[in-house]
Order: C-alpha cells, then structure tokens, then sequence
C-alpha cells in the first residue's frame, strides 16, 4: 500500500486511534505532529480549499481560550497562529484527503 501522511497531535486520542488501525490495516503511516512541524502557507493551502472553516475545531478547548478578534478572523490565520486548531486528523495520501476519524472514514482507508 502506498504511504499516507496523518496531520495530527501525538497526544490526541482520536489521532492515535486512526493511525493504529491504518497501521494494522497495512498502511505505511507518517505521523506529523503539526505542532512541533507546523505547517507553511503553502501547506495549508489545500487543506483550507478542500475542508474550509471545517478544518478548524470551535469545539476545542484551545477555541474557547482564544480573544474574540482570533475568533472572528479568517481559518488561515486562525490554524497559522494556533495549529492545535486543526480539526484531527487530516489523513492525505497524494491524491485524497479526509477530515477527522469516523467508521465511515476509517472505511473508505481500508481500516
């Protein structure tokens, strides 16, 4: 099976969840932690024109910390300045990509 990329935290439950049952459905997984790597613009960019505010988690606990001005500002600047924003995981492999990790995700991977 190709190589996929998992966009996520090492400490979220969900991110660790899909990437033990891609691993275990065969899948060769290259964990990034986008806190320590952070993304680049350019990065960013396709996640932002696939997934749009989607990609940012109003319900996280780091949402709720930020200043109302933060929250009324645009996704890119918004996942620049706090990429623990990132709805998780974002799972690409070069010519698709999902958002989060559900039976319906973890099925359409092959997991």
């Amino acid at each position: 099976m190709p190589s996929i990329t998992l966009l996520g935290l090492p400490t979220c439950d969900t991110c660790r969840k899909a990437r033990k049952a891609l691993e275990a459905a065969g899948h060769d997984v290259h964990f990034r932690d986008i806190r320590a790597t952070p993304l680049s613009d350019e990065e960013w960019a396709p996640l932002l024109a696939e997934f749009g505010d989607r990609l940012v988690n109003t319900k996280s606990t780091t949402w709720r910390g930020l200043s109302d001005f933060m929250k009324a500002s645009e996704a890119e600047d918004q996942l620049r300045e706090h990429p623990a924003l990132m709805k998780r995981p974002v799972i690409q492999d070069g010519t698709r990509m999902t958002l989060g990790w559900d039976q319906g995700i973890a099925e359409s991977w092959g997991a």
